[in-house]
């Protein structure tokens, strides 16, 4: 019908291309936890992957046989879905995926996305929230509301999420300490001319 609702996205495709498209883009997301394609496609699959976690949390026969019709490697990734998954996601009522926006990433300049799963090891939000937490600490205005805000988000649904936070920051504060250390070492060290005796040339020699 003119002007109703957009149900979904056809993305250039046919039926069974589309389904195709979509399976194995949930297939690598599921393998990766965090997967990189246009816009659209990362919207699309996203609803697709929302679908199959909610089929893990059932954890019922009909859900399993469902799941499995998606996949592309079952053998690898049900396991998966239905334990390692299924525990994270336990609490968290919805909102197990995530799309960020990105530059685009091919010559066609079509809008591209990091389609990702949240709370895992590759989530994106959480570690520019913990880069963000480093530098306000180390401002006189110490941590914004908006920041404060995101950690709440970041940590809310995620195990022991505080603690990994920190540690997560204490990590990089570390790492900017010893980068810091190494360039005020290079600084201070002075580079004098020798001349080499055998060929006559001057050599750069650091002292």
């Amino acid at each position: 019908m003119a002007g109703g609702a957009l149900k979904y996205r056809h993305l250039g495709r046919k039926s069974s291309h589309r389904q195709a498209l979509l399976r194995n883009l949930v297939t690598s997301l599921f393998e990766h936890e965090s997967i990189s394609t246009t816009w659209p496609k990362a919207k699309e699959a996203q609803r697709l992957a929302e679908k199959l976690i909610t089929l893990g949390k059932r954890n019922t026969q009909a859900a399993r046989t469902k799941a499995q019709a998606v996949f592309y490697k079952p053998v690898e990734l049900m396991p998966k879905l239905f334990n390692e998954l299924r525990e994270r996601y336990l609490t968290r009522p919805g909102g197990y995926t995530r799309v960020l926006r990105i530059e685009p990433l091919k010559e066609d300049q079509a809008p591209s996305a990091i389609l990702e799963l949240v709370d895992g090891p590759r989530d994106m939000r959480f570690a520019m929230t913990a880069k963000t937490l480093v530098k306000e600490r180390a401002t006189e205005e110490g941590v914004r509301d908006l920041t404060a805000k995101n950690i709440i988000k970041v940590t809310r649904f995620r195990e022991g999420g505080q603690e990994e936070l920190e540690r997560t920051v204490r990590a990089l504060e570390s790492r900017e300490r010893d980068e810091e250390r190494r360039a005020q070492g290079a600084l201070r060290r002075k580079v004098y001319p020798v001349k080499d005796k055998e060929t006559g040339k001057y050599i750069r020699m650091n002292k």
